[in-house]
């Protein structure tokens, strides 16, 4: 078997007609899901990428798809889009935000319930109202049994604590988040992983430890320059936000996230244009 040199990590927020900012459509997720079907990509669990990072082998066109937040849509309209497909995922949910109660419908299973856009979701969060925009632990149960999606940590409340008139009190803010997040998933998925996203892609060196001491060994960025290869420090994994575009066109992003070669280059001329802006 011809293993895969580094892995791809895509990262969605939003599947959902609404339309928006970080918002993929219903059409063209799923445009993008048959192509990585048509070219024989394969999707990997949390374990199979951390032993690819540990050096084992995973077959060469292997990716990971990620969720962030935990968003209804993600069950109302990329759970039936990835099972019909044969994909698998991973969900990053900010505990605070999920709720009880029943299963609503998905797309394909009865009247499907309103979702927003992403502004819209960020004001009814603020308002106390986040069973109107995020997954319920009865939806995210129901996926998880399925194999379709499995679930981890992306704090409590997804704050920007190193921001405003609390940033003194930046670490012992997230340490209470860290704790905070694996509390709730233990009581309600009954374990918690060794994975973790960072909210808002925020960290720093005191983050990284805190985190680290909380027992997560693996931490996900939304830094998209840089590759995950065999051998990488798991504790920061590279993601590419991926657009609301073609399946074509996320398979050229894909192919060049996976090559050991154009990969390398094109990330280095990204950063340079990056830093470039910035100095301008």
């Amino acid at each position: 078997m011809t293993s895969a040199r580094a892995v791809p990590v895509l990262m969605y927020h939003h599947v959902s007609p609404s339309g928006g900012f970080i918002t993929t459509s219903p059409q063209n997720f799923e445009d993008q899901l048959a192509w990585l079907s048509r070219h024989g990509y394969r999707s990997l669990t949390t374990n199979e990428f951390a032993a690819h990072l540990a050096g084992e082998p995973v077959p060469a066109r292997s990716l990971m798809i990620t969720f962030d937040d935990g968003y209804l849509d993600n069950w109302v309209y990329a759970y039936p889009l990835l099972k019909k497909y044969g994909f698998c995922a991973v969900a990053f949910l900010v505990t605070s935000w999920m709720g009880s109660g029943s299963v609503r419908p998905y797309q394909g299973r009865g009247e499907l319930p309103r979702v927003h856009d992403h502004r819209e979701c960020e004001r009814l969060i603020q308002q106390g109202q986040s069973d109107e925009v995020a997954l319920r632990w009865s939806e995210i149960h129901a996926m998880q049994a399925d194999g379709t999606f499995e679930f981890h940590s992306h704090t409590h409340t997804h704050t920007r604590w190193d921001q405003g008139s609390r940033a003194e009190s930046k670490n012992e803010l997230m340490a209470r988040e860290l704790a905070q997040s694996k509390e709730a998933l233990v009581a309600n998925l009954g374990t918690v992983s060794q994975h973790f996203c960072w909210p808002q892609g925020y960290f720093d060196s005191d983050y990284v430890d805190l985190a680290l001491q909380a027992g997560f060994r693996y931490l996900y960025t939304t830094q998209a320059f840089g590759q995950n290869r065999a051998g990488t420090d798991p504790t920061c994994i590279h993601r590419f936000a991926v657009r609301n575009t073609s399946g074509a066109s996320v398979g050229r992003r894909i192919r060049i996230a996976a090559n050991p070669f154009v990969g390398p280059l094109y990330n280095h001329w990204k950063l340079w244009k990056r830093s470039r802006r910035s100095g301008a």
